[in-house]
This record gives C-alpha cells, sequence and structure tokens, in this order.
C-alpha cells in the first residue's frame, strides 16, 4: 500500500466542520451570540479550519502563538508555523468581548453565520512586528501589510467549531476538495510521491513546464487553484478552470495530474507563504511542492529564488513536504522548445518570457499572443473572458 506524509505536527487530518447532524441545533444557539463580523481573509481562514488545511491548529492563534509564528515560525509548543492565522476584531468590540464568551463569526459581506468561537484570549499586537518578520517589508502599499495595518487593534483566540463551509461546496463541486479526499484519491491511484502546484492563473506554457517536470519524477502532480479572494484583475475561477482543464485535456497524458481547488486567500507573502503552502500541502497529502520563480510574490519585494532559499533554513523534522525548486521557464527559439536556465546553453535574445501578468496584459489588449506563450485552446477560452468584460 502506498503510504502518503502524515498530516502537519498529527496523526489525523483535524477538520474543524461540525457533524452535518449539530449544524443546525449550534446555528439556532449562534443566533443568540454576540456576532464578530469577519473580512474576507479571516472568512477564508474559517474555511481553511473547516476542511482540515489548518491542521494542527484548533482556532485563532493566541499572542504566544502569534508572536512566535512571526519571528521564530514556531508555535508555543514548537510546532512549525510560518504565518500567523489570527483573528482582529476593532477595539470597541474587542473590549465588549468577556474571558470565557462564546461568539458567532459571520461573514461581513453576506452576513452569515459561519462558526462559533469560544473565545480564550485578547490580545494587541505590534503589527510591525509582523510585517518585519512575515512579509519582510513595513511598506504599506504590499497589499499583505496593508492588510494588516488596516485590520482592528485586537486579536481574539480561542477554539472555532465551524458551521458552514459558505458556497463552496456547492459552486465548486467538483473542484473543492478536502484533505481527507485528497488523501483517499491519491490512496486510490496508487500514488505516495505527489507534487502539488499552487495556481491563482491560469495555465501557459511556463506552468505547463513546471508541471510534466514533476509528472516526471513523481506519482502524479496536484494542480491546486486559489478559490479565495485575489487580487482586482486576476481571473475568475470558474474561467481558470476551464482554462486548466482544455490544458490538461489536450497537453497531459490521463491520470497524471488531478485539478482541484481550496479556499485560501493569497496574503502574497513570497517565501513565508510558500513554507505555508507546503505546510497546507502536508495536510492534502502531497510529498512535494512545485516551487518556481517568485512563489506567492508580488511586486519587486522579494528576489526570484527567495522562495527556494528559505526551505534551507527550515530545522530538522520542522516540514515534512519538500520544494520541488526549478529555475526560471522560457521558450527558447534556438531549443525549439521549453527550457530553464539551469538546461538551456543559449543566448537570452532567444528566450521568450513567460508571465501570469503578461498574459493578462495582452488578452486585455486584445494582442496576439504566440504558441510559444501559450496554448490555443486556452487562449480561446481567456479571450471569450475577457470580450465579455468589454
Amino acid at each position: 500500500m502506498p503510504q502518503l506524509v502524515p498530516p502537519h505536527a498529527s496523526q489525523s487530518v483535524k477538520p474543524l466542520l461540525l457533524a452535518e447532524a449539530e449544524r443546525a441545533d449550534e446555528l439556532k444557539r449562534a443566533e443568540s451570540l454576540k456576532r464578530v463580523p469577519l473580512d474576507s481573509r479571516a472568512v477564508s481562514d474559517v474555511f481553511m479550519l473547516a476542511m482540515g488545511a489548518y491542521t494542527p491548529l484548533d482556532g485563532f492563534m493566541g499572542h504566544d502563538d502569534w508572536r512566535g509564528s512571526c519571528v521564530d515560525m514556531k508555535l508555543s509548543d514548537g510546532v512549525f508555523w510560518p504565518i500567523p492565522i489570527t483573528l482582529p476584531v476593532d477595539k470597541d468590540l474587542g473590549d465588549s468581548i468577556g474571558a470565557e464568551e462564546e461568539v458567532a463569526l459571520a461573514d461581513a459581506e453576506t452576513g452569515e453565520i459561519l462558526a462559533v468561537m469560544h473565545v480564550t484570549e485578547k490580545y494587541p499586537i505590534d503589527k510591525k512586528i509582523e510585517a518585519e518578520h512575515v512579509y519582510r517589508t513595513t511598506d504599506g502599499e504590499h497589499p499583505g501589510v496593508a492588510k494588516v495595518y488596516a485590520q482592528g487593534n485586537i486579536n481574539l483566540a480561542g477554539r472555532v467549531s465551524v458551521l458552514s463551509e459558505g458556497e463552496y461546496p456547492t459552486k465548486y463541486a467538483d473542484l473543492y476538495v478536502r484533505p481527507a479526499q485528497s488523501r483517499a484519491l491519491f490512496l486510490e491511484k496508487g500514488w505516495s510521491r505527489v507534487a502539488a502546484f499552487q495556481t491563482r492563473n491560469p495555465m501557459h506554457r511556463s506552468h505547463e513546464h513546471l508541471v510534466k517536470i514533476a509528472v516526471e519524477v513523481s506519482d502524479g502532480v496536484f494542480i491546486h487553484q486559489v478559490l479565495g479572494k485575489l487580487k482586482q484583475g486576476d481571473i475568475p475561477a470558474e474561467v481558470r478552470t476551464e482554462a486548466i482543464q482544455a490544458m490538461i485535456d489536450n497537453y497531459f497524458r490521463p491520470g497524471t495530474v488531478i485539478q482541484a481547488g481550496y479556499p485560501i486567500e493569497m496574503r502574497y507573502a513570497g517565501p513565508r507563504e510558500a513554507l505555508l503552502h507546503a505546510l497546507i500541502r502536508q495536510n492534502f497529502g502531497c510529498s512535494h511542492l512545485i516551487v518556481g520563480r517568485d512563489h506567492a510574490g508580488v511586486g519587486d519585494y522579494y528576489g526570484p529564488f527567495d522562495a527556494h532559499h528559505i526551505f534551507d533554513e527550515l530545522w530538522d523534522g520542522a516540514l515534512q513536504t519538500r520544494p520541488l525548486k526549478i529555475d526560471i521557464t522560457f521558450y527558447c527559439r534556438k531549443c525549439h522548445g521549453m527550457a530553464t536556465a539551469k538546461t538551456c546553453p543559449h543566448d537570452p535574445k532567444y528566450h521568450v518570457s513567460i508571465s501570469g501578468t503578461q498574459q493578462r496584459q495582452l488578452l486585455s489588449t486584445n494582442a496576439d499572443i504566440p504558441p510559444e506563450f501559450s496554448r490555443p485552446e486556452v487562449v480561446a477560452i481567456l479571450r471569450d473572458y475577457y470580450a465579455t468584460l468589454k
């Protein structure tokens, strides 16, 4: 029998979604509790806790776990954790909540009650510490740092019991795969060495090349796309899904890849987020995470290989899912194919650099997209989408 990597710091995945039979009564009780409104990031974190993607967490972090995660990438019990998972609120709301009080966590946008939280701690944080250590910058123009600076001044901590996964299970019925399900699927296929590929963009030729390299050295690849909130201008998940499936159907051998999605909201924390993505994929049963150029980066805040180097800083036993580090990929006109800086000997003048940002720019101006850049089946789907924006 194939053996998958174990969940992070746990014998089994720990989903915090209550059993269906318990939810109706708990929701009725939650309606009488004080409500805490959740922004999109907190909503995403509740859904990640619900499915067990944040195993072994049992809720939002207290002060010592917050500080340890920021500064040392460790929780207070020594467990590796690279980015804090916290619930900030404004001071007035924080002051109104008593010690050991239960509160209802509600989506601020829809009003839906998503969870009940047993508050065990309230604490202020130094936002600069979080910015400096997690994001490596205090620049308020960085989208992740901006989110930290804009959040409330008090964090609530405590255990969470989740009552709803929102619209994800119905809206993304074929795509929404929980860690327990992915593990069962890998075992059913006989996979034990599984590489995850994180994407928030439709796959272009560089992405395809990364995944095909991983297919060669693993039993299969888990193409795992972001379903949570993205930056303005990013392509919606439904369009991405169709485009990625077109690439899979036309350019991959059947049975070598699985497409799925999960409800994380990007923090754009570069190297630290690469570590979090690997930790999450360990919970999903993946032994490796493909880490290409500027993983989870934004703008020029991180070097192209900072997300590679940070894995070398980890201590033994911190994380079992390993990075599959791949150099910058491009199309080489002299090689007549895809290559990396490690494999291609030719002058950069022969290279066609490829990025999701470039692809979006070309599509938005209806410019030609050469086959060296993106597959025609993918381009056709994306052009149809961009035509609806005019």
